[in-house]
């Protein structure tokens, strides 16, 4: 019988998992960190040396109020400048107290620090970078994630993070960027425990807005469950509810749109990990071209390389899962109509024991 299962799943796969590439991009297609229309030209400006079209953008999003994708461009091109940061140095130089040179300044001192051995000492010396980045703008609250960022890398307590916490939800209470470094806070892995970090996950994301990113705050911490270890078992349903969740959020946006496209990239991590294979399928139709470093690096120094191989193993399990032969569905009269589908879960309702 063994080999009878063998045999019957070896011939699903040969003859399911090509059909399933279809509407998926090929291999060569995808991206990994792709930026959008506006942040692409700054990036290729900032290149050639020119920091005009970033201090345009990001002067854009603060007087629009934009934070979100101020925090998201910030972020992008600090990481830029930590390999060529000469259009920067000049930036600062020809307007030293630019409020986006500032917080683009301070981003990149924290991330240089903590890739630093010597991390909390480092760290250290750029709180005032980080206060004169909160002061270009009292409005904006990039500042105060970064500062976040910083305290949980200085090993800040409870109280000093709180009020950190308390000036970042004043200017923006729904704010991703913040929520997400507050989750870090609260991780297993820095001052917190799985249960804290589920539970303030899962209020976040009650009281989000629609369609926002704080509803995928449950399954980043669905991940870091998943990838730290240790700790009380958190249960399947408590998962599966996350990654619910999360899918739920993903379809309110379109296929291959590069906004959410970390999110249903750490979604897909989850759900591969759930071995819920033909939701993990689905999201990779939603992903489309738009691979991202996070959460891939976490499992391979090529999150590329790695993003591709665990796409064609989601293709093999869900083959091997679906029947030789198509079941032809009753025929039903116009009066009667069919059910709504059930969901793609596979029916798998045990433990991940981790």
């Amino acid at each position: 019988m063994a080999l009878l299962r063998a045999f019957i799943r070896t011939a699903r796969m040969a003859r399911n998992t090509s059909r399933l590439a279809v509407g998926l991009p090929a291999d060569d297609e995808v991206l990994l960190d792709a930026p959008d229309e506006r942040l692409g030209p700054a990036l290729v400006a900032a290149g050639g040396g020119d920091h005009a079209p970033a201090a345009k953008l990001l002067a854009t999003t603060r007087e629009a109020a934009e934070w979100e994708n101020r925090d998201r461009y910030a972020l992008r091109l600090a990481s830029f400048a930590s390999s060529r940061d000469e259009w920067l140095t000049l930036w600062q130089g020809d307007a030293p107290h630019d409020p986006d040179a500032l917080l683009v300044r301070a981003e990149l001192a924290v991330r240089r620090g903590w890739e630093s051995p010597a991390r909390a000492e480092l760290l250290r010396q750029v709180g005032p970078l980080i206060t004169a980045a909160a002061e270009g703008d009292p409005r904006d609250p990039v500042p105060w994630r970064i500062a976040l960022d910083h305290a949980r890398g200085t090993h800040a307590g409870h109280t000093e993070f709180e009020k950190l916490w308390g000036e970042a939800v004043r200017r923006s209470p729904h704010h991703y960027g913040c929520h997400v470094a507050a989750l870090k806070y609260l991780s297993a892995a820095w001052y917190g425990s799985h249960r804290e970090c589920f539970d303030f996950a899962e209020r976040a994301a009650q009281d989000a807005l629609p369609s926002s990113l704080v509803q995928a705050l449950p399954v980043r911490a669905a991940f870091a469950y998943l990838t730290e270890g240790g700790g009380p078992v958190v249960a399947r349903e408590r998962l599966d509810s996350a990654a619910d969740l999360a899918i739920a959020l993903s379809a309110t946006y379109g296929a291959a749109d590069p906004w959410p496209a970390e999110v249903r990239n750490l979604l897909t991590y989850v759900l591969i990990r759930l071995e819920r294979w033909e939701d993990a399928l689905t999201q990779l139709h939603r992903i489309g071209p738009y691979a991202t470093t996070f959460p891939w690096d976490r499992v391979s120094d090529d999150p590329l390389g790695q993003f591709l191989e665990l796409r064609d193993g989601i293709r093999l399990e869900v083959a091997a899962g679906r029947p030789l032969r198509a079941v032809r569905a009753p025929v039903r009269l116009p009066e009667h109509p069919s059910p709504h589908p059930r969901s793609g879960r596979g029916g798998r309702d045990h433990s991940d024991d981790h």
